[in-house]
């Protein structure tokens, strides 16, 4: 009986503690983070001499070349490739909403959320490059010799870098949406719309759109975020001369003088309001719309003939999808290839060589991503288990503020306060960079974590507790026997789905592991400038394969699990 009494203490003592502990996690990070990057672009840095409050570092800032290029660049790519994710997934789903195909199309974009941003911007790479993979289908028609003089990727306008965070953003974007959707009538919205005479599209927009951008928004900003500061994907696919904002910032965090930390401070500051700009200029956008929205809507615009705009939409989410899988094909195949001379559309051999010479160095970085990943998510399926009991023990639903605080990681932007993670870990003088690696990535990963598994806890009945209380079971044991064996699957599924952020995350893994501990995501982006296809081909595959048997893991396991419990597969 003791030992009962102890263990529902335990539990009992769980969820409080797991709130505090999530709160800390994702607070004091940021908070100390943005505390270290602001005190040293403002000179103050004792550990390299900055002993007094300056503005030198930001004067140094101001007087870079290609600064403005730069922060317009970053600003404008994050602005645009947010625009057309949204904009596709809105003109999608209200087209097909309710209908066979959503679902059809959610089966097959699904699977692009395990596959990492760098290994689909290779990807993409391997097809648009003046000798990828498309210019040799088309070579032997238009009578091409020899790769076309062209500047893609890396173009200056940046369009290669948007159509690869399109192509990874949209998926995520349509999946949040489609989470929201039960949220809304749909069938009587429809059946209204149908009834005066509106088009599919226009009848969602005026009247479903408003309440389910409500639900999505925290993600859409998210996504501005991401887009407006993202490092991996610009330094495979964006400009070089000049780069973006987020790039020249590594290149300063990385530089041999440290001296230059101030001044990388000082353009985490600036990267930090370049994000802001956006998400600012993101909410009068938001205002634009709704009141044009509003406007057509007062004044009768049915757009009853949408049918085109449909089909579009369709073949343009064909594309995204079709784009990311035969990325990976050409990767796969680069892995594999011996010589292979442009035009030749397949390569004259295949050979493992590229693999074996690849192995001596890939032990020690997949065994970081694996460590990393393992431990980060399994801490915050803890923590975010801890925080739904106590959550249903409040009666209190997560609403707009528990959003907020969830989405924080994301919105703020991570060279803003991991670099000043990294001073302080540094200043700290201690040398266990694998604690201080997990606990990072334990940032980002717990609000995916909590997101995903969030909606299948509290949508469980809550009559099998009651009953099995009513019998006498403890807490622990209603916990361990009823709750988490019914919900096997969903808690695998979002272990799987925090795996597969902690794989993808390079800026993190770069600046705390600070090239003691590298990851193959860090491995495969720092060959981007190698441009050997053949070994970016295999890490770029592996950093792949890793989510993907995640994924496999979380379907397959509950399916053995539950063989013979038809009744426990919920």
């Amino acid at each position: 009986m003791k030992a009962h009494a102890l263990a529902d203490r335990a539990v009992a003592l769980l969820p409080r503690s797991a709130v505090a502990v999530t709160l800390g996690l994702l607070l004091l990070p940021i908070t100390f983070g943005l505390l270290g990057t602001l005190l040293p672009a403002f000179g103050y840095l004792p550990a390299l001499g900055g002993r007094d409050l300056s503005l030198d570092p930001l004067r140094a800032l101001l007087a870079t070349p290609g600064l403005v290029p730069a922060a317009l660049l970053s600003l404008v790519t994050g602005l645009v490739a947010t625009a057309l994710s949204l904009g596709i997934t809105l003109v999608f789903v209200a087209s097909f909403a309710g209908t066979p195909v959503l679902s059809r199309v959610q089966h097959f974009i699904s699977p692009l959320l395990a596959v990492p941003h760098a290994a689909a911007a290779f990807g993409l790479a391997f097809l648009i490059a003046p000798s990828g993979f498309l210019i040799r289908l088309l070579a032997p028609w238009l009578g091409i010799e020899r790769p076309p003089d062209i500047l893609i990727p890396h173009d200056p306008m940046g369009l290669a870098m948007i159509a690869g965070l399109v192509v990874k953003e949209t998926p995520f974007l349509f999946l949040v949406t489609l989470a929201a959707l039960p949220q809304v009538d749909l069938a009587a919205a429809r059946r209204l719309a149908a009834s005066l005479g509106y088009g599919r599209i226009s009848g969602f927009v005026y009247l479903l759109w408003p309440a389910l951008y409500r639900q999505i928004r925290f993600a859409v900003y998210a996504v501005i975020a991401y887009s407006s500061s993202v490092v991996d994907v610009a330094v495979i696919l964006g400009p070089n001369l000049p780069g973006t904002l987020a790039t020249r910032l590594v290149q300063w965090m990385n530089d041999p003088d440290l001296s230059v930390r101030f001044l990388a401070s000082a353009g985490a500051i600036l990267q930090l309001l370049v994000t802001l700009a956006a998400l600012l200029f993101w909410l009068s956008l938001e205002r634009v719309s709704a009141m044009i929205r509003r406007l057509f809507a007062e004044r009768g615009y049915r757009f009853a003939r949408d049918r085109a705009l449909r089909m579009v939409s369709m073949l343009v989410v064909g594309l995204i999808g079709g784009s990311v899988f035969a990325g990976l094909g050409i990767l796969a195949l680069w892995s594999l290839a011996g010589l292979w001379q442009f035009p030749d559309l397949l390569p004259q051999d295949f050979t493992f060589r590229s693999w074996m010479a690849a192995l001596p160095r890939i032990i020690d970085p997949l065994v970081t991503t694996l460590v990393t990943g393992l431990a980060s998510t399994l801490i915050a399926v803890v923590l975010t288990i801890g925080c739904l009991e106590r959550e249903i023990e409040t009666g209190r639903n997560g609403g707009d503020r528990t959003l907020l605080l969830l989405y924080l990681p994301l919105i703020v932007p991570q060279i803003a306060f991991v670099f000043g993670l990294q001073l302080l870990f540094v200043s700290s003088g201690s040398d266990n960079r694998q604690v201080a690696l997990i606990l990072v990535h334990l940032v980002f990963v717990l609000p995916y974590v909590f997101l995903s598994l969030a909606d299948p806890w509290r949508a469980l009945d809550r009559r099998y507790e009651m009953i099995a209380t009513g019998l006498g079971r403890s807490r622990i044991s209603v916990l361990l026997s009823i709750r988490l064996p019914m919900l096997i699957r969903p808690i695998l599924t979002a272990l799987a789905v925090g795996f597969a952020v902690s794989v993808g995350q390079y800026l993190p893994t770069l600046l705390i592991g600070e090239g003691r501990l590298s990851t193959i995501t860090t491995e495969a982006v720092a060959l981007a400038s190698g441009n050997n296809r053949r070994v970016i081909g295999v890490y770029a595959l592996l950093q792949t394969i890793l989510p993907f048997l995640a994924f496999a893991l979380a379907a397959l396991l509950p399916a053995a699990l539950h063989r013979n419990r038809r009744d426990m597969r919920v």
